[in-house]
């Protein structure tokens, strides 16, 4: 019987409607808390800031520290033989023997030799290479040619074989004739490059699902289980990658996630995240969205250094098994990728991890027909990516339960559900108060001679000056992590990659604190969001 891990519809119950309230009551009551505190007493509302302030100043050092380390890993495990490896574990004896007095400090060789020697000895208990198939389903929408096309072509470079990839194309109904005919287009353009090409149009307007990804993911995984079953292939030895239209995935990626696949005896009970780096159109991209998508790249290489803390995002890969087993995606959410996340750890009943992948795979930056559509547009993604405060709602309803109804061990799911309410009202409550909460104490307290209140602007500037270090490192790496600069442009282009930082506190405040605020006001009011608004695709000339 499977277990229904879907988002309830309709009415919620009262514990429902507290958790999803939390995350906007939280954060909204943050910031006044400031104004309260400083009325009362300026110096308990400058107490309070350097509380904030002072956690900023430690997360600018954890992110300075994290995005070196996380540039060097992600580097090295790129220049890996993952091929090599992977037939290093078809025979672990011969290939232990040969490698094991080998000197050599390529990424993680010590593990390779690990993995070699168990492997040997525990013998047919891993699936062996050769046995190995990948499923990509790449998710459409109404997306042309000319942003499909570059996606399958970095799949078809892949270093793993050809013929064992399934390419999927799973494009909605609802994108109209046009759609279909680039479908049909790409499955004869490629047909014979994979193992196969399969196309799969999801209906419009089929029962208790939401306008977005999630649900045709969760089509395209049915039609891909039928496909294996009438094929005979083993589905406990299928990796299922999802990608967006504009993904491009680097070509050492599925042999990595072969790898680590292999060698983990609780395979099933895994996801295997990539680093997504939005760098694909970043020269063509206007400032405010190459800002976005260049914080959001060092977001994703610092998360994969912390893979206690990792969850999944965008694309990511999973066993066929475990989400044919699952239900594969949720129907009822626009935040499919991370909420996968909460699913598999509940149906897993918290025996469940996401691995990082340190292969890329890259993504488009936002860009429209128009600036100030391309603003409006990155916001909406923003937003939608923020709507990820409705799993406070999900995860709370299961940990705050009786012992016998819990799904997931309190003591093992509290600090998870901690750490996601803790993140969402940070992202909403931190850029404004960094940027303005030094004036608060003296504003509140005019009639006031406070030292306190009048000097606090002052120190938090300074103390926003050291934590400015952090961004400075992160400015330094950005550039080692940007393509080759287009010929269509001139070496000009690069002092306005520098320049461009000046807009980030612009940046946090618009695209962090008012995107956040606004999901978490959605969800106070009950205003769900149940409609995926997909970031339009313009390819530059």
């Amino acid at each position: 019987m499977r277990r229904n891990l879907e988002i309830p519809q309709g009415k919620r119950t009262k514990l429902y409607r507290f958790l999803e309230i939390l995350p906007g009551a939280v954060s909204y009551g943050a910031i006044i808390l400031l104004f309260v505190l400083s009325l009362i007493d300026p110096v308990l509302g400058a107490i309070y800031l350097f509380a904030l302030i002072a956690t900023t100043l430690v997360k600018a050092i954890g992110v300075a520290y994290r995005t070196i380390q996380g540039y060097e890993v992600i580097k090295r495990a790129e220049r890996v033989d993952w091929r090599k490896r992977i037939e290093d574990l078809s025979n672990p004896h011969t290939s232990y023997e040969k490698l094991r007095d080998k000197d050599d400090n390529s990424y993680h060789f010590d593990e390779h030799i690990e993995n070699l020697k168990m492997m040997a000895a525990m013998g047919k208990e891993y699936p062996t290479p050769d046995k190995i198939y990948h499923v990509v389903i790449m998710t459409a929408y109404n997306e042309g040619i000319d942003v499909l096309d570059p996606s399958i072509k970095a799949v078809a470079r892949s270093t793993s074989p050809k013929d064992h990839i399934i390419f999927v194309l799973a494009y909605e109904a609802r994108g109209g004739e046009e759609m279909a005919a680039t479908a049909k287009h790409l499955k004869k353009q490629y047909q014979g490059v994979f193992r196969d090409f399969i196309l799969s149009e999801h209906p419009d307007n089929l029962p208790n699902e939401i306008v977005g990804k999630g649900p045709n993911l969760t089509y395209a995984g049915n039609v891909v289980a039928e496909y294996v079953s009438n094929k005979r292939l083993p589905i406990e030895n299928i990796i299922v990658t999802s990608l967006d239209s504009d993904n491009h995935m680097a070509p050492k990626y599925l042999d990595s996630v072969a790898y680590e696949f292999i060698t983990h005896p609780n395979r099933q009970r895994l996801s295997y995240q990539p680093v997504s780096l939005f760098m694909n159109n970043i020269w063509d991209a206007p400032a405010p969205s190459r800002i976005i998508a260049v914080s959001n790249s060092f977001f994703n290489v610092i998360s994969t250094m912390r893979p206690h803390l990792l969850r999944n995002f965008a694309s990511h890969s999973q066993p066929l098994q475990a989400l044919e087993a699952m239900n594969f995606w949720s129907k009822r959410t626009i935040v499919e990728d991370g909420h996968q996340y909460w699913r598999s750890l509940f149906f897993f009943s918290g025996d469940y991890s996401v691995l990082p992948i340190r292969i890329p795979i890259y993504q488009d930056a936002v860009i429209d027909d128009t600036l100030w559509k391309t603003i409006k547009a990155q916001f909406i993604q923003v937003r939608r990516w923020y709507y990820g405060a409705s799993d406070v709602a999900y995860v709370g309803s299961k940990l705050f339960v009786r012992k016998s109804q819990r799904i997931v061990p309190f003591w093992q799911l509290f600090p998870k559900f901690w750490r996601l309410l803790d993140g969402h009202v940070t992202l909403a409550i931190l850029a404004p108060i960094v940027a303005f909460g030094g004036w608060v104490p003296m504003i509140m307290n005019l009639s006031s001679h406070t030292m306190v209140a009048y000097n606090l602007p002052n120190i938090v500037s300074i103390v926003e000056t050291f934590a400015s270090i952090g961004l400075i490192v992160s400015i330094l790496v950005s550039f080692k992590m940007l393509p080759k600069r287009p010929a269509k442009y001139r070496k000009g282009r690069n002092i306005l990659m520098l320049v461009q930082w000046i807009l980030m506190p612009v940046t946090s405040i618009l695209y962090q604190s008012l995107a956040a605020f606004y999901s978490q006001t959605r969800l106070m009011l009950g205003l769900y969001m149940e409609k995926f608004d997909v970031t339009k695709k313009v390819v530059k000339k």
